[in-house]
């Protein structure tokens, strides 16, 4: 499916504005904006280097959020994420100082490289829209998205995420080694002083809380839901896959399948934005067996799955 940002002028020049930094991932990008559009979080998997951290800063600056980062290492603490409570002489109470997290959008640099105690102190901000600290709980401003980056498993000084954690992600992308051309392009650039500083704000936060609102009106047809809910059960009941898809990951693909077609100035859900957004909100949700290790294995499951479900006919 062919995103057609030309329709949408925020979205044409959010991603025009981001992709003068990230040369040739066009795709990558509009998917990191899909996700932001239905409200969900987005993990970028790969080796050092190919632009995560970059890009995701970029899109903070082009939307015009109030955004935090932090490079995890194992000496990063839970209340550096979530805050905690300092005791005032003058006043003889704890007064909270704001952890990280308490920003528009909260960018998680390596995060598998902290301790799974600092890596569970997300999980409440990232679904619950909230953190607590001494027993208060304090929301998250509107709106609200974590973007982690992540090295590949195995990578020295890693720890994998537990699995209730990569479930709060709607989407887990890979971005690659860029074409030779585009490797040149993207140095040629540099030279020219473009780099994430750079990026120009195309929205700002009211706006972009107004574009979530109109996703979120995006009619989603019974037979279509159906469509979603069945693709999740054949995960859950495939012979190369020990755990399938949650239910979160039905709602997560239902968002998303909303944002694309919004993209499409459509104000209703076909099938291709569905199949469009199937494979990066679903599979980091499941569990392989053990002969299922290889992603090019991976894709051909899952597209299989999309294969033996018939896609309903929208009119």
């Amino acid at each position: 499916m062919e995103i057609n940002t030309d329709r949408n002028s925020s979205a044409r020049e959010i991603i025009r504005e981001v992709s003068r930094v990230i040369a040739g991932k066009d795709t990558v990008i509009v998917k990191v904006l899909l996700a932001i559009l239905a409200g969900g979080h987005i993990l970028m998997e790969d080796i050092p280097g190919v632009g995560k951290t970059t890009l995701a800063v970029s899109m903070s600056r082009a939307l015009g959020l109030d955004y935090n980062r932090v490079q995890f290492t194992p000496d990063v603490l839970p209340s550096d994420i979530t805050g905690y409570s300092l005791y005032d002489k003058n006043s003889g109470t704890m007064i909270y100082q704001k952890g990280a997290i308490l920003c528009n959008l909260f960018l998680a640099d390596e995060l598998n490289r902290a301790t799974s105690r600092t890596q569970s102190a997300l999980l409440q901000a990232m679904e619950e829209g909230e953190v607590t600290v001494d027993n208060c709980t304090y929301p998250v401003p509107q709106p609200f998205i974590v973007i982690a980056t992540q090295n590949p498993a195995g990578a020295k000084g890693t720890q994998l995420l537990p699995d209730s954690q990569l479930d709060r992600f709607m989407l887990r992308l890979t971005m690659g080694y860029p074409a030779h051309a585009d490797e040149i392009e993207m140095v040629r650039r540099r030279q020219g002083g473009i780099s994430a500083d750079s990026v120009r704000q195309i929205v700002t936060r009211e706006e972009l809380l107004h574009l979530l609102h109109e996703v979120d009106q995006v009619y989603v047809k019974d037979s279509l839901i159906e469509y979603i809910v069945t693709l999740c059960e054949k995960t859950r009941n495939d012979s190369h896959i020990l755990q399938g898809a949650s239910p979160r990951a039905s709602l997560a693909l239902t968002s998303l399948a909303k944002a694309a077609a919004w993209l499409q100035k459509r104000d209703f859900v076909l099938p291709q934005d569905v199949r469009f957004n199937f494979y990066d909100c679903v599979e980091h949700r499941l569990i392989w067996q053990p002969e299922v290790s290889d992603p090019a294995a991976r894709v051909s499951v899952l597209g299989d799955i999309l294969k033996s479900v018939r896609a309903p006919a929208i009119q």
